[in-house]
């Protein structure tokens, strides 16, 4: 049985009720029915919180998706299959990564449209991260051109759209992957976009706010020339 990934149709949702399905006494993980937590993956890291089974309180360290289950790594005792479990995210984390995330999509946009240079790569924790594009040559005036426009698409307050779209409508998009490389499984039948309206539209599993306003205002920290036409830009989110 394949889990259902709330965090993927709702990601303000901070609390949900699951079932414990599976447990690997090995690792010290459980996998339940459905959960909020994000299992980590295209530069976003994963969730970290609670599962609450009874009158336990543990720990989730780790959240990791593997065939079609995503495992909860608990301090503490694992509840046994069929417990009935109340799962609780670390909010603040969460959000700040969502705000982080979406940061860095308008940065995408913005770059995408302007300079039409490709993403090779990226990361980000909490307030902060990178974004590898094929630039030939950055230098400080185009860094902090960049800055202030991606400064202004933050205050213009779009609102950011998810969808879930059959593979064959979703590849109709022009410029859905924004990556050098597809990063997009073989075989998969829906395809999850991020819309930030009037600026990004790519394929995207990630946690993003619903407004670009909620971002906050980001700074341009650093940038390197990580080779011949692939030039890394680190950025920060205010808190």
């Amino acid at each position: 049985m394949m889990a259902e990934l709330l965090c993927q149709i709702d990601s303000y949702l901070q609390e949900f009720h699951a079932t414990v399905v599976a447990i690997d006494e090995a690792t010290s993980a459980v996998a339940c029915d459905r959960t909020a937590f994000y299992p980590g993956g295209g530069g976003q890291p994963h969730d970290r919180g609670w599962l609450l089974a009874g009158a336990e309180t543990l720990a989730v360290t780790k959240v990791a998706r593997q065939d079609g289950q995503v495992w909860h790594t608990l301090e503490g005792v694992l509840p046994a299959v069929g417990t009935a479990v109340h799962g609780r995210l670390d909010w603040d984390r969460r959000y700040k990564l969502m705000r982080t995330h979406t940061a860095l999509h308008v940065l995408c946009g913005v770059v995408w449209r302007d300079y039409g240079a490709l993403v090779t790569g990226g990361n980000m924790e909490p307030l902060q991260g990178r974004m590898d594009f094929e630039f030939v040559a950055l230098h400080r005036e185009l860094v902090q051109e960049i800055e202030t426009k991606v400064n202004s698409e933050v205050q213009q307050g779009r609102d950011v759209r998810v969808r879930i779209l059959p593979r064959a409508e979703a590849f109709h998009i022009p410029d859905l992957i924004r990556t050098k490389i597809n990063l997009l499984p073989e075989g998969i039948a829906e395809v999850r976009t991020v819309e930030i309206v009037g600026l990004d539209l790519q394929a995207d599993g990630g946690t993003h706010v619903a407004n670009t306003r909620e971002v906050g205002h980001i700074r341009v920290v650093d940038y390197q020339s990580k080779g011949k036409i692939n030039k890394r830009i680190y950025i920060a989110v205010e808190a």
